[in-house]
């Protein structure tokens, strides 16, 4: 049975702010769910269930923060366990959904449905322990797709001049986006996506002089005291990493775990790609590269020229509006 919603297409979005979708299917009794569909903006993307699945109420829509919500009521014969459930559109989108199931047993299963595994079998034994994975790896691909918190934490490393301070640091950004998360997860402190994203877009953009007075050997509160600025621009981005886990929706009771789980996966992402750079550094250095003297100075280029575009288009977007 076609899951049919009205879906309307508003607004546009940048790649990197593309949210994941979410479906939650809460079994009432034998058979009856409610069903809750948040539609990720401006994705066109729709639900289907089983054919032995009939809708028994009309789906009842309302805007909430661009993103579009449906609830409505089905009933399944048999139930939907060992049923097969799918996102029809989904592997033509750059994003995922989140699908959360309450069987009346009581049991809770958690998938997340990518481009190229658009559907699931409900009810398999994995259930409870992929529940945890889930969230873990949300946090990762959070991580790995936000090219803007990346060019921040080069920057950094950018400007880092010693392993200790290498360390102070990145433990600094750590603390910092993890206090934000929390606080916006928990709502308890809420920031407007529109100023938030300039201000992360501006974090970046700041650090292109810094990187600009290192390779002049000058000196900075900034090159003195890398792991202050960190922590300070940590909270933005920690905000900004909150958006991915927010935006979901999940019940107030799941949000510990998502949270812990969410925030573990950020730092595996984020400690992966500080590996990475300082193993291509090490590496060159082993292998005595030379490289051109105008090619050492292309990621500086790179954080700087971006973070300004971004500056400028972030701005100049929330002006328009």
């Amino acid at each position: 049975m076609r899951f049919l919603l009205a879906l309307l297409l508003i607004g546009s979005a940048q790649a990197h702010e593309l949210r994941p979708g979410f479906l939650q299917i809460a079994e009432q009794a034998p058979g009856h769910y409610d069903v809750f569909w948040k539609q990720p903006p401006p994705l066109r993307l729709v639900p289907v269930f089983p054919a032995t699945c009939t809708q028994t109420a009309e789906a009842r829509g309302s805007l909430d923060g661009g993103a579009w919500l449906y609830r409505t009521t089905i009933r399944c014969e048999p139930a939907l366990a060992g049923q097969t459930i799918a996102i029809e559109g989904l592997e033509a989108f750059s994003t995922d959904v989140l699908v959360r199931v309450q069987h009346a047993s009581g049991m809770v299963e958690t998938h997340l449905l990518k481009p190229e595994r658009p559907s699931i079998t409900l009810g398999s034994d994995a259930a409870p322990q992929r529940t945890a994975f889930t969230y873990l790896i949300l946090g990762v691909e959070h991580i790995a797709l936000g090219v803007d918190h990346l060019l921040f934490v080069l920057g950094l490393l950018l400007i880092v001049r010693s392993r200790w301070v290498l360390v102070k640091t990145i433990t600094a950004f750590t603390v910092s986006h993890s206090i934000a998360l929390a606080a916006a997860t928990f709502s308890v402190v809420s920031v407007p996506a529109a100023p938030l994203n300039a201000a992360i877009a501006l974090s970046i953009l700041f650090l292109g002089p810094e990187i600009v007075r290192t390779w002049r050997g000058e000196s900075s509160f900034t090159i003195r005291h890398p792991w202050a600025v960190a922590f300070l621009f940590g909270l933005l981005h920690g905000f900004g990493f909150a958006s991915g886990l927010t935006n979901l929706g999940l019940p107030r009771e799941e949000i510990p775990l998502a949270l812990l789980l969410f925030n573990v996966g950020v730092e595996i992402g984020q400690l992966g790609f500080i590996l990475v750079v300082v193993a291509l550094e090490r590496a060159f250095r082993v292998l005595e590269v030379r490289w051109p003297a105008p090619a050492l100075r292309v990621p500086g280029y790179v954080v700087g020229t971006l973070g300004a575009f971004w500056t400028i288009s972030t701005v100049g977007t929330m002006v328009m509006r």
